[in-house]
């Protein structure tokens, strides 16, 4: 804590660039996971294919896959992002395609006795009604991103796990137990906000 404390300014600094990072990350991870969600809800027998993909790479551990990135997108920002957005894939497509199907049928068949076009459908009714549970699996990959972004700082990517990476081979404790505590800050408000954009987001009883 005593680290923490005399050095404020750096950490805070360290921990708006993780949360730049991981914040871009989650924009285009949204913005690939919603078509990809949707397709696999709408087509059967690609979502066994899609799924299995993404289960493939959510396995692959971050260290390796930093590694697999290098020679591609050389060090630092890119394939930080990347790797991130690869890992929560899975996390999301599964919530969005989870969230769609779940929807009452009945709902979609009175839709369509009003005449309304599927893709009307889906913008109108599955989404809005999709959206809390859509919420609820950003949260999870949100929070994930976060830890997976402190190894990050492994190839120079930046962000608290710079601090972490610091204390392990400076061998300096204080500088691990500030990184470790902004993380963990940072994980826990993020994981409150979406909980709480969440329940707005639930219908009235």
């Amino acid at each position: 804590m005593k680290y923490l404390v005399s050095n404020f300014e750096r950490v805070l600094g360290l921990f708006v660039d993780h949360l730049y990072f991981v914040a871009i990350s989650l924009l285009i991870s949204i913005l690939i996971a919603v078509p990809l969600g949707i397709v696999a809800s709408r087509i059967k027998k690609l979502y066994t294919p899609i799924i299995g993909t993404l289960g493939v790479i959510y396995t692959i551990p971050s260290l390796a896959l930093f590694a697999l990135l290098i020679p591609f997108l050389d060090l630092g920002f890119k394939p930080a992002v990347t790797a991130l957005v690869a890992y929560t894939q899975m996390i999301l497509v599964r919530n969005i395609v989870t969230a769609i199907r779940g929807i009452e049928p009945a709902v979609i068949e009175a839709a369509k006795g009003m005449g309304m076009s599927k893709w009307r459908i889906l913008w109108k009714i599955e989404l809005p009604l999709a959206l809390p549970v859509v919420i609820a699996g950003i949260r999870i990959a949100t929070v994930s991103m976060i830890g997976i972004g402190a190894i990050a700082a492994y190839i120079n990517a930046g962000g608290l796990g710079e601090l972490i990476f610091e204390g392990i081979y400076q061998d300096h404790p204080g500088k691990i137990v500030a990184g470790t505590i902004a993380v963990a800050i940072l994980a826990i408000m993020t994981d409150i906000f979406f909980r709480i954009v969440a329940r707005k987001m639930k219908p009235a009883s």
